[in-house]
C-alpha cells in the first residue's frame, strides 16, 4: 500500500522537504530474494524507484533538492536490500534466519558477556541519522536494558567540537541559534571548513545576496565549489595551511582588537572574559600569522573590517563546519570563532550571530536525547544529580539504575575485544567500518569481539563484518521527527509498506528489553515515544515538552528550546546566555603543537613525497557510501575515490593525470587514481571519505582526539605520497557494493 507524503530527504541536516507520491506508471523492480544481492545496479541502468519525488516549498530548501535527494527513492527497493535477519556460519556466509532465533542469539549474548565481564562489557553504536524517537529510546535501551554506559555514536566524529565549543560558551548547542532565512539579509559571512556548494546545495541559495553584495569570504585549503563562490567579485577566498585555522582566527582577532573594532558596549554587557582574549591575541599580528598560515596579512586585516563593517550594516554571520573542527584543537578552534564573533557583537544581536552547520540528517536531535556517552534526554549531563532523578522519574526507576558516562566513540572503539573492554556490540544507522579514524584497526576490533549485531537496510561494511543482521525500515516506511541543522524539528512520514520482513529499531528494541526483564516501557509506536521524549526532555536545555505531532502535522514552526505553553526559540540569546549570570563566556584559546609523523619508509625507486592529507565529502555520494554508492546514477558520476594534487606536487615525483597514486603513512595505505588541479595547496592532498577497502581514506586519519569533544583528527595527517606501478586490485576497480 502507498501513498503521498510530505517529508524530507534522508540525507544531511539541511532537511530538505520533499512530497513522494506514487508513480503513474510504475515499472516493475527487481525484487529481493531470501539472501541479498550484494552488487548495485549497473551504472546507467536505474531501477524504477517506488515513489516519486518532487522538492516541497521549504524556508530552508524552497522547493530544491541536490542529485542525492532526487535518486533518494530508488534505494527503497533496491535489490540489495536486507529482508530477513542474517546469521554468518562457519564459513562466513551470512544466511537467513527468522525473528525469533535472531532475537533469542542478541538476548543470550546480552547475557553471556554480562555474566563473564559484566554490563559494561555490552556497547551501542549509534548514529546521527536516527529519528529522535530512537535515538531517545537507544539511549533508554543501552542504559535500562543492558544496563551498560559503553553507548556513544557517530555524532561524536561530526558535530562533538562545535558542540562542545557552543556549550563553553553560550551554556548550550544548538547548530544554528537562527533562521536559515536570517543569512538572506546578511552582507557579510565568513564560513570556515564548510563546503556547502557540495554537501548541501540547497543552502546556496541563502548565500546569494552577501555573494552579490561582494561580502563571501572562504576559508579553504582548497578552491572549493564554495569557495569559488567568492571569484568575480563575490567575496575572499583565504587558503590557509591545513590546520592552521585557530591561528588565522586569532590573527583575525588581533586585527579586531587592535584597530578598534569591537563592540564594547556589547562586551560589557553580555560578555565575561574579554580582557584574557586581549591578552592571548597579542602575538597574533597579521604579519606572523601569515607566516604561519599561508594567508596574506592584507586579506586578514581585510576579513576583520568587513565583519566589522557589516556588523553595522547588513549583518555579518560567522558559521564553521567540520574542516576547522575535525582536529585535536577543533574545540578550541570553534572557540576562537565564537570569540570573534562575541568581540563584533553578532550572537543575539536582531541581524548577525554565530553558528555550526551540522552535517547528519539528524545530527542535531541525535545528540540531545541521550545517545551520546555523557547526555540524557534534554541535553541534559548524565553526571548531574538533579538530571539524573528527573530522567529516572520519567522512566520510572530508582536513580542508581542509571549508569555513569560513557566513553566517547573513539576510545569506545578501540576497546573492542580488550579484556577489559567492550565484547559484545550492538550497531545502529552507522557503518564504522569505513567512517571510523584508523579504520583498519577498528575493522581489528570488530573481528575480536565475542558477538557483533548491526541493525541495516544494506549489506555495509560494518554489517559483512557482523555475527547477526537485523534488517530495519528505510525513511519513507517509518514515521517519526528528527530536528535540522536550524533546531527545527520536524515531522518524517511513511509512504511506503515496508518488506513484511523489515523491522523498526523500536520493534527491536521492545522485543530485546522485554526478553532481557528490562525495566521501564518500551514502545514501539514512534508518537508514543515522543510523548515520552517531550516528559524526559521538560526544562533541559532541549526542552521539546511544548510540541506535539498534532502541531508538527499542521506545519507549525517548532524550533527549540520549546517549552509547554510558549512558541519556541527560533531565534536564541536575544536577552541572555544560557549561563546563570546570562553572558557568554570568552576563553583564551592557543595553538598546540602537533605530533611529529613517523618518516617515510626507505625503499627503492622514487622517494614518496611527504604531504599533509585533508578529507571530505563530493557532491554525489553521503557519508560512508553505504547508501549513495548503490544509487547508479550517482555510482556512475563518481565511481571511485581520487587523489587531488597539485600538478607541481605530482611532477616533484612523477605523478601524472589519471595515474595510480599510493597515500600512506604509518596507519595504512589507499591507492586510487589522481587527479591534478591547482585548486589545492601544493603542499595538501585531497581525498574523499566515502569508498571503502584500498580507497578508504580513514586507513590513513589518526586516531588521536580532542581532549575536550572526543572529536578524532580527521582533517590533518600526514602521508607519504608516490606512484603505484602496479595496477589495482579488481575488486578495488570495480567499486562494488559488496565492498
Amino acid at each position: 500500500m502507498t501513498k503521498s507524503a510530505d517529508t524530507h530527504c534522508p540525507y544531511c541536516a539541511l532537511q530538505c522537504a520533499m512530497t513522494l507520491t506514487p508513480p503513474t506508471a510504475l515499472a516493475p523492480a527487481s525484487q529481493p530474494g531470501s539472501v541479498p544481492v550484494p552488487g548495485p545496479a549497473a551504472p546507467g541502468i536505474p531501477l524504477a524507484a517506488p515513489l516519486e519525488v518532487s522538492g516541497r516549498d521549504f524556508p530552508t530548501n524552497r522547493g530544491g533538492l541536490c542529485r542525492k535527494g532526487w535518486t533518494s527513492p530508488t534505494l527503497l527497493n533496491h535489490p540489495g536490500r536486507i529482508t530477513e535477519p542474517l546469521l554468518k556460519g562457519p564459513d562466513g556466509v551470512h544466511r537467513p534466519i527468522i525473528w525469533d532465533q535472531a532475537l533469542d542469539l542478541a538476548v543470550n549474548a546480552v547475557k553471556d558477556a554480562r555474566a563473564r565481564y559484566g554490563a559494561d562489557a555490552v556497547g551501542v553504536f549509534g548514529g546521527g541519522g536516527l529519528t529522535n524517537e530512537k535515538a531517545y529510546m537507544l539511549g533508554k535501551f543501552a542504559r535500562l536494558a543492558l544496563g551498560t554506559s559503553r553507548i556513544d555514536y557517530n555524532g561524536r566524529f561530526c558535530m562533538s567540537s562545535a558542540a562542545a565549543a557552543g556549550t563553553r560558551a553560550f551554556g548550550v548547542d544548538r547548530g544554528l541559534p537562527f533562521p536559515l532565512e536570517a543569512l538572506d539579509t546578511a552582507s557579510t559571512i565568513l564560513m570556515l571548513g564548510s563546503n556547502v556548494a557540495e554537501t548541501m546545495p540547497p543552502f546556496v541559495q541563502h548565500l546569494k545576496g552577501t555573494r552579490d553584495a561582494g561580502g563571501l569570504i572562504v576559508v579553504d585549503p582548497r578552491r572549493s565549489a564554495t569557495a569559488a563562490f567568492t571569484a568575480d567579485g563575490g567575496g575572499l577566498h583565504l587558503q590557509p595551511l591545513p590546520g592552521t585555522d585557530l591561528t588565522l582566527l586569532l590573527g583575525i582577532s588581533h586585527v579586531v582588537i587592535h584597530e578598534d573594532l569591537v563592540d564594547t558596549a556589547y562586551l560589557a554587557e553580555r560578555t565575561s572574559g574579554y580582557s584574557a582574549v586581549a591578552r592571548s591575541v597579542n602575538s597574533f599580528w597579521p604579519e606572523r600569522v601569515q607566516s604561519l598560515t599561508g594567508v596574506p596579512a592584507e586579506l586578514i586585516r581585510e576579513t576583520a573590517r568587513r565583519l566589522a563593517r557589516g556588523a553595522h550594516e547588513g549583518g555579518s554571520y560567522i558559521l564553521t563546519g567540520r574542516g576547522v573542527e575535525q582536529h585535536v584543537d577543533g574545540t578550541d578552534t570553534a572557540t576562537a570563532a565564537i570569540n570573534l564573533s562575541l568581540l563584533l557583537g553578532l550572537p543575539g544581536s536582531a541581524r548577525s550571530g554565530y553558528g555550526t552547520l551540522t552535517g547528519q540528517g539528524n545530527g542535531q536531535g541525535g545528540r540531545e536525547h541521550g545517545q551520546k556517552a555523557d547526555q540524557l534526554p534534554g541535553y541534559r549531563k548524565i553526571t548531574d544529580p538533579a538530571a539524573r532523578a528527573h530522567v529516572a522519574k520519567v522512566w520510572g526507576v530508582a536513580e542508581d539504575l542509571i549508569p555513569g558516562p560513557g566513553l566517547p566513540a573513539v576510545q569506545l572503539l578501540q576497546s573492542l575485544g580488550k579484556a577489559d573492554g567492550v565484547r559484545c556490540l550492538f550497531v545502529h544507522a552507522s557503518n564504522i567500518a569505513v567512517a571510523s579514524p584508523d579504520a583498519n584497526a577498528v575493522i581489528e576490533g570488530l573481528r575480536s569481539l565475542d558477538f557483533l549485531m548491526v541493525c541495516d537496510f544494506f549489506m555495509s561494511e560494518t554489517a559483512a563484518e557482523a555475527d547477526l543482521i537485523l534488517p530495519v525500515l528505510q525513511w519513507a516506511e517509518e514515521e517519526g521527527t528528527l530536528t535540522n541543522l536550524e533546531g527545527r524539528v520536524l515531522r518524517r512520514r511513511q509512504a511506503l509498506t515496508p518488506p513484511a520482513g523489515a523491522r523498526s529499531e523500536l520493534w527491536i528494541m521492545a522485543r530485546l528489553a522485554e526478553a532481557l526483564d528490562a525495566p521501564s516501557t518500551y514502545s514501539e509506536d514512534p508518537e508514543t515515544v515522543f510523548e515520552e521524549l517531550r516528559l524526559a526532555s521538560a526544562g533541559g536545555l532541549a526542552d521539546y515538552s511544548g510540541i506535539d505531532y498534532a502541531m508538527l502535522d499542521r506545519g507549525d514552526a517548532a524550533f527549540w528550546p520549546y517549552p509547554a505553553g510558549s512558541q519556541g526559540t527560533p531565534r536564541l540569546f536575544q536577552d541572555n546566555f544560557a549561563h546563570p549570570d546570562g553572558k557568554a563566556v570568552m576563553t583564551p584559546v592557543t595553538p598546540r603543537r602537533r605530533r611529529t609523523p613517523a618518516a617515510p619508509p626507505a625503499e627503492g625507486g622514487t622517494a614518496p613525497k611527504m604531504m599533509t592529507l585533508i578529507t571530505g565529502r563530493l557532491l554525489e555520494h553521503y557519508q560512508s557510501g553505504a547508501q549513495t554508492r548503490r544509487v547508479s546514477e550517482l555510482l556512475a558520476a563518481q565511481p571511485e575515490a581520487k587523489v587531488q594534487i597539485h600538478p607541481a606536487a605530482a611532477a616533484s615525483v612523477g605523478i601524472t593525470e589519471g595515474a595510480l597514486v599510493s597515500v600512506a603513512n604509518e596507519r595504512g595505505e589507499v591507492e586510487c587514481r589522481a587527479q591534478l588541479s591547482t585548486a589545492i595547496r601544493p603542499e595538501t592532498v585531497f581525498l574523499p571519505f566515502h569508498f571503502p577497502e584500498l580507497e578508504s581514506a580513514n586507513r590513513l586519519t589518526e586516531a588521536a582526539t580532542d581532549p575536550i569533544s572526543g572529536m578524532p583528527e580527521f582533517k590533518f595527517n600526514t602521508v607519504w605520497v608516490r606512484p603505484v606501478a602496479a595496477p589495482l586490485s579488481t575488486n578495488v576497480l570495480q567499486t562494488t557494493e559488496a565492498s
